[in-house]
């Protein structure tokens, strides 16, 4: 489904595809129209599938880690303060000027603010916090860290500097490169990574934490490993296409109706379907007839509220039934 969607997704746009050039692209052709759908495909759209895919696939797997960490069914990734962690660190190169200097400084500044992000987390919960004061701490950090991106907005020395701020924290996949998505592989697979192997300790986890603790499962490992995995990834994932909503929530929900409750049966069919709810999303601002390209983050939101309602007034909807 996933590839389909690429596929579909790499001739949506307001330039008419014609098929006969497109074979002769895939054949290898070098006439002049083959060339432009090499760079069309190649330079132009296929980055920015590849990184739709990425983080699509990154946020969903989170927010199903998040939920089955926290047995919350409103659990997502900002939850824990990765997301607006990450995007403070991004915000803060670009105002100092050092993003387009240092091709890596997004994206190390992103990771590594979500992760200190975390790490204060978890160091304010406590060593044996419950579920509860962990989300409590983590709204906390991820508020001083929206406070800190709109003092740097309120400091921007000029008008455009904070647009250029403004416009990077609506996210957006438009304008990216190989070389975007190669930044944010390496810490989305090592995040995803560390997120996959704590399946079974979720499984155990759902059952409640006492009964978790009586199979062996280490509540701190497992909340210390999902934290920096999630640090890791949405950090990698953000640093490059800025803050992108509502697909953490929602891909757990829409596939645990086919998967069930447990977490080691969610996590990977939920990143798959945050992959194609991007790359859909995507496809789709292609196709919008607007003055100026919609961002991602733009119509997420647009898509997502309606669709969490109808999640909510679904009789027996996963949203709010106990798990």
């Amino acid at each position: 489904m996933l590839a389909v969607c690429a596929a579909g997704s790499l001739l949506a746009g307001d330039v008419a595809v014609d098929m006969s050039a497109v074979r002769g692209w895939l054949q290898g052709g070098d006439s002049d129209s083959s060339k432009f759908y090499a760079i069309l495909f190649e330079q132009i759209r296929g980055p920015r599938i590849v990184l739709s895919a990425l983080t699509g696939f990154v946020l969903g797997l989170s927010g199903a880690a998040i939920q089955g960490l926290f047995r919350n069914p409103l659990a997502e990734p900002g939850l824990l303060g990765a997301s607006n962690g990450a995007a403070l660190g991004a915000v803060m190169v670009i105002y100092l000027g050092l993003a387009s200097t240092l091709s890596f400084a997004v994206p190390l500044a992103a990771a590594s603010m979500a992760l200190v992000s975390v790490l204060v987390l978890l160091a304010l919960a406590g060593r044996g916090a419950s579920s509860l004061r962990l989300i409590l701490a983590g709204f906390a950090v991820s508020a001083f860290a929206g406070a800190g991106i709109a003092l740097a907005l309120n400091l921007s020395p000029n008008y455009f500097a904070a647009l250029e701020i403004a416009f990077w924290l609506l996210g957006a996949v438009e304008n990216r490169s190989w070389l975007h998505v190669g930044l944010a592989v390496p810490g989305a697979a090592l995040g995803c990574a560390f997120m996959l192997a704590t399946a079974r300790a979720l499984d155990g986890l759902a059952l409640g934490e006492e009964v978790a603790r009586s199979l062996g499962v280490s509540l701190l490992r497992v909340r210390l490993q999902i934290s920096i995995g999630l640090a890791l990834a949405v950090g990698a994932v953000v640093s490059v296409t800025g803050v992108i909503g509502f697909v953490g929530l929602l891909a757990p929900h829409l596939v645990r109706p086919f998967t069930g409750a447990l977490p080691s049966k969610t996590l990977l069919p939920a990143g798959l379907v945050g992959a194609i709810l991007l790359v859909l999303a995507d496809s789709l601002i292609r196709l919008i007839p607007t003055m100026t390209e919609l961002k991602l983050g733009v119509l997420t939101a647009f898509l997502g509220v309606p669709l969490l309602l109808l999640l909510l007034t679904r009789p027996g909807a996963s949203l709010l039934s106990e798990r």
